[in-house]
C-alpha cells in the first residue's frame, strides 16, 4: 500500500515538474515576446518617421502591424509548449481570417485604400481637390476615411475606397494657376483700345506673374460682341482674389476708356406688304 502511494507521489511530482518546466518556458516566452515586441516596434517607429514621405498615421499603422504580430507569434510559440499542433492552430487561424475578410471586407478595402493613399499621397492637408464627386479642402486622412470641408464649410466624410478607386482633381498641388477671364465688347467699339486697357489693368496687379506672360486675345465673334479670352498666371492661393478683382477691374476699366460692354441684342426687320 504504501509503495502504490509512493509511486503515485512520483508520478504527481513527475507531471508537476514536467507542466511546471512548460508553465515556467511559456511565462518566459510570453515576457521575451512582449519585450521584443515593443523593442521591434519602437525600432521600426524610429526608421519610419525619420522618411521624408512617411506620414505619421501610416508609420502608426506600421508599428501597431509589427507589435501584434509578433506577440500572435509568441503566444503560438506559447501554446506550442502545451502540446498544441502548430499546423492545426495556423489552420484554426487562417479559417477564421478568412470568415473575417469575407465579413470585413468593405472595411478591408478601406484600409487597403488608406494605406495606398498615405504612400503615393495624391494630396495632402490643406490642398483642394475634387473627388469621389466631391468639392473641398482636406481635412484629415485615416485608414478608413478622407474628411473634406466644401467651400461653405460643409463637412464630408469619404470613404477612402471610393477616394482611391477615382479620379482626383488637386487644384493646390501646383504653386501657381491660371486665371481665365472671357471679356466682351461691341463690334463698334476699338478692339487695340479694348486689349491695351485690360492688359493696363493687369499689370497694375501685383498678384499677376510676368512668367508666364499674361495673354489678352480675340478668341470669338460672338453673337452680341467681340470676345476676348484674358489669361493671368497667379499663386494657387490667390486665385479667387484675382478673379474677383480683375473681373471688376477690367469692367471698370473698360467703362472708363469708354468701351462698351453690350447686352444681348437682336436686330429685328420688319417688312411692309
Amino acid at each position: 500500500m504504501e509503495q502504490d502511494i509512493n509511486a503515485v507521489a512520483d508520478q504527481v511530482m513527475a507531471i508537476i515538474t514536467i507542466y511546471g518546466l512548460k508553465i515556467i518556458g511559456a511565462v518566459a516566452i510570453l515576457i521575451v515576446g512582449w519585450i521584443a515586441a515593443g523593442w521591434v516596434s519602437g525600432a521600426v517607429g524610429k526608421v519610419l518617421r525619420r522618411a521624408d514621405r512617411m506620414d505619421e498615421t501610416l508609420a502608426r499603422f506600421f508599428v501597431s502591424a509589427v507589435r501584434y504580430l509578433i506577440l500572435v507569434v509568441t503566444v503560438i510559440m506559447m501554446l506550442s509548449q502545451f502540446g498544441v499542433q502548430m499546423a492545426s492552430l495556423l489552420v484554426v487561424l487562417s479559417t477564421a481570417g478568412l470568415a473575417v475578410g469575407l465579413a470585413l471586407q468593405g472595411t478591408l478595402s478601406n484600409v487597403a485604400a488608406g494605406v495606398m493613399l498615405l504612400l503615393f499621397r495624391p494630396f495632402k492637408i490643406g490642398d483642394f481637390v475634387d473627388v469621389g464627386g466631391h468639392a473641398g479642402t482636406i481635412q484629415a486622412i485615416s485608414l478608413f476615411v478622407t474628411e473634406m470641408a466644401t467651400p461653405d464649410n460643409v463637412h464630408i466624410v469619404v470613404p477612402n475606397s471610393q477616394v482611391w478607386g477615382s479620379s482626383v482633381v488637386n487644384f493646390s498641388h501646383h504653386s501657381t494657376r491660371r486665371v481665365d477671364i472671357v471679356v466682351g465688347i461691341g463690334y463698334e467699339d476699338d478692339i487695340d483700345k479694348a486689349m491695351t486697357t485690360i492688359t493696363d489693368v493687369i499689370a497694375a496687379d501685383d498678384r499677376s506673374h510676368a512668367d508666364p506672360a499674361p495673354m489678352v486675345a480675340v478668341t470669338d465673334l460672338g453673337d452680341n460682341s467681340v470676345n476676348f479670352t484674358v489669361r493671368i498666371w497667379c499663386n494657387a492661393g490667390d486665385y479667387w482674389g484675382v478673379k474677383f478683382d480683375m473681373t471688376k477691374a477690367i469692367k471698370e476699366a473698360l467703362d472708363g476708356a469708354g468701351v462698351n460692354i453690350p447686352y444681348p441684342q437682336r436686330t429685328v426687320h420688319l417688312v411692309k406688304e
